[in-house]
């Protein structure tokens, strides 16, 4: 009961640092001033146009595979495969588990593999590639290890070293409702959490941040329309000579 009490305050630790600085980052990304009309073209002149833009561009990384084929395939098959496999952990908090979590337990065994695949893949990128090795940073490569390890142990719990699926399931609804239940003592098991309880604590302060970044890129979220309308940022409408905004 020990163990499971301490990382049930972890947990809870790791999750309030994570959601107040995601949101505090991206109140940030919101304020800071945008005050040129500087979206990639050809672009969209239409707001449902911008909205159509950037669900390709965060569903099917539309930039990404014109610019790398190799890249969009690894970065595509991590992230899908994260996206697919958080999606089927949601039956370790849900009672009774939702129809839709239930129904795609099949793939996220899957998906744990192309994650892991796609993050490989990334990192033998930052390795062997001059351009890319040459910009990566140490925080790069500690970041790849840190996801990898992640899927990685997750991995070994699903083919080699199995964990009580029903006392580890206790203890997550326990979470949730606040009733701690005590932690199966399983090597791979500990090694996982603490990795996510880490990953948790440095998202708001990494570059992973480009997550919730995107939807705050002027040169995704803007219509090119600087022929058609003078464009004012906020901060700048109170200033002498600014004129009237017509964007």
């Amino acid at each position: 009961m020990v163990l499971g009490s301490v990382f049930a305050v972890l947990f809870y630790l790791a999750a309030i640092i994570l959601v107040i600085g995601v949101a505090s980052r991206g109140a940030r990304y919101a304020q800071t001033p945008a005050p040129l009309v500087i979206p990639t073209t050809p672009a969209p002149l239409t707001r449902t146009g911008v909205a159509a833009r950037m669900a390709r561009e965060v569903v099917f990384f539309e930039s990404l595979f014109k610019g790398s084929k190799w890249t969009w395939l690894f970065g595509w098959l991590f992230h899908f495969g994260m996206v697919v496999a958080l999606a089927r952990h949601l039956r370790y908090f849900t009672e009774p588990v939702w129809w839709w979590v239930a129904m795609i337990q099949w793939i996220g065994i899957y998906a744990g593999m192309a994650m892991f695949v796609g993050l490989t893949g990334l990192w033998a990128r930052r390795l062997l590639v001059d351009r890319v090795r040459y910009i990566s940073a140490l925080s790069d490569h500690l970041m790849l290890l840190l996801l990898l390890a992640i899927a990685g142990s997750g991995l070994v719990m699903k083919y080699v070293q199995h964990t009580d699926i029903v006392s580890l399931k206790a203890f997550t609804v326990g979470l949730v409702t606040l009733d701690w239940q005590p932690l199966p003592a399983d090597g791979p098991l500990l090694i996982h959490l603490s990795l996510v309880i880490a990953l948790m604590l440095i998202f708001p302060f990494s570059k992973l941040l480009h997550a919730p970044g995107v939807f705050f890129s002027p040169t995704r979220n803007m219509r090119d329309t600087p022929r058609e309308h003078r464009h004012i940022a906020p901060w700048a409408r109170d200033l002498p000579g600014a004129g009237p905004d017509r964007s």
